[in-house]
């Protein structure tokens, strides 16, 4: 069943990447065509824009579905731990002090000083409670920050690109980005996979997955750390792009099952189909400026999402 999933999930996702490259402002009677106008628009501008987006996509659901298991908690994605509020706050400190270049630096370096943050002080916490109630700390902490370097911006340039990173978009990515935000993809999924097993004991409860042999901080350690590689890499070129993490395991539960071992490669395969198709939209929408993608992400994916779980309630399911 799983494996008939993720391939439809798949499928999904070529389609959406092969979609993208047709539809855009610019009307193609055939993307494959040989002619320079045609191979520039689509391989080097569409191309690379909506394989980022999947990129990205993939990353935040992996890392939410990831973080569901650990936390046993179904609203939980890297915006509970802190781990998206750092990442995002590195790359706003990089614009605020004129260093914009080395914003994706910063944002994957900030993700991985909150992971470590996170592990250290719950190395003595028990339960995923106190892990949560440390995440939402850190993330509160980030978000003053992000909001005093706002208040603080030296320009007006320097105020809108830290406003347009905190609003997430792909627009512009290159194939370098997509080569970024894939490494820590696949560093990041390796690391979340090894601790699979992990995660299918810890829905038994952390003592009696402890008492049937598994390692829980070696757990808790990988998927933090796996989280962390993920939400650093697709921040680092899209910035912030919020609800993809939360909704995407959720779209998927009633097909994949609970197993959160189960749910963590059909996530990413939504996930990453749901932003390149948010993507594609905000890029056909006729208005003078493009919308941008975390906000789009938002504002279609949230009514959908909230619609589902309200027929999974309706039939006495959980969301």
């Amino acid at each position: 069943m799983i494996m008939r999933v993720s391939l439809s999930l798949g499928t999904f996702s070529i389609v959406a990447l092969i979609t993208a490259l047709w539809l855009g402002p610019v009307t193609l009677a055939d993307p494959f065509a040989s002619d320079l106008r045609t191979h520039t628009i689509v391989w080097d501008i569409r191309f690379p824009r909506a394989l980022t987006a999947w990129i990205v996509g993939a990353a935040l659901g992996l890392a939410g579905a990831a973080l569901q298991g650990l936390l046993r908690n179904p609203l939980a994605d890297a915006g509970v731990l802190g781990l998206s509020g750092f990442a995002a706050l590195g790359a706003v400190l990089a614009f605020a002090f004129g260093m914009s270049a080395l914003a994706p630096v910063g944002a994957v370096a900030f993700a991985f000083a909150a992971a470590a943050l996170v592990t250290s002080l719950a190395a003595a916490a028990r339960g995923p409670a106190s892990l949560v109630l440390i995440g939402v700390g850190l993330s509160s902490f980030a978000g003053g920050l992000i909001a005093l370097a706002l208040n603080l911006a030296p320009n007006p340039g320097a105020l809108s690109d830290l406003v347009n990173w905190t609003l997430g978009s792909v627009e512009g990515r290159s194939l370098q980005d997509a080569a970024l935000a894939g490494t820590l993809l696949a560093t990041g999924a390796a690391l979340i996979f090894a601790a699979a097993r992990g995660l299918q004991a810890l829905t038994l409860g952390e003592e009696s997955a402890a008492a049937i042999g598994a390692d829980v901080g070696a757990t808790r350690l990988l998927v933090v750390l796996g989280a962390a590689c993920c939400t650093g890499g697709a921040t680092a070129v899209a910035g912030v792009i919020g609800f993809v993490g939360i909704a995407a395991p959720h779209l998927v539960r009633a097909l994949a099952g609970h197993d959160p071992a189960r749910l963590l490669l059909p996530s990413a395969l939504a996930g990453g189909a749901m932003l390149v198709y948010a993507d594609l939209i905000v890029r056909v929408l006729p208005t003078d400026t493009e919308l941008k993608l975390g906000v789009a992400a938002a504002l279609l994916g949230g009514p959908v999402f909230a619609l589902i779980a309200a027929r999974l309630a309706a039939r006495g399911g959980e969301a």
